[in-house]
């Protein structure tokens, strides 16, 4: 009996498993994006005139997404706290983030244990927190409770006295 239930647990694991790779990823990026170039770890591509870019690092099993939205600079500190706020309730698999002087849509994920669903889903919710920003600010139409507008209009809250740096 234990040897039944050990085959019944691994036997989908066997035959349903995919290694996400530099190869099927871009099978799936030429397939959901206008247009494409780059080599194997390292695209831009396009959807409806939004740039995505794609890096691997196949040996330590990293993969990003990521589109950039403008220059951090010119952004302001309302719309950059209201990103960061959206990073909690709305961005939900990517996040916003800064690098460089730039603000960019990220999705961070381990690059074998993506499934191709999964790698459809993160373009498309880099895709829509790019086209979101500076109104709802979301990745997909599920969002945590919590409201981004009230939050950033509140004024900051006095530092806590029982904070601790690490």
């Amino acid at each position: 009996m234990k040897k039944l239930l050990f085959l019944l647990a691994i036997l989908p694991q066997v035959f349903f498993s995919q290694e996400m790779d530099n190869e099927k990823l871009e099978t799936i990026y030429t397939t959901v994006s206008d247009s494409i170039h780059g080599n194997l770890g390292a695209w831009q591509f396009y959807i409806q005139d939004i740039p995505m870019m794609s890096i691997t690092d196949a040996n330590h099993n990293r993969m990003r997404i990521i589109s950039p939205i403008a220059d951090s600079n010119g952004v302001s500190d309302k719309l950059l706290k209201a990103a960061l706020v959206a990073n909690f309730h709305t961005a939900l698999d990517v996040k916003y983030a800064v690098s460089d002087g730039v603000l960019w849509v990220v999705f961070i994920h381990p690059l074998k244990e993506l499934s191709e669903d999964q790698v459809k889903d993160a373009v498309s919710q880099v895709y829509y927190a790019n086209i979101n920003f500076g109104s709802t600010f979301a990745s997909t139409s599920l969002s945590f409770p919590g409201s981004i507008n009230s939050e950033v209009e509140e004024e900051p809250k006095k530092k806590n006295p029982n904070f601790k740096k690490l």
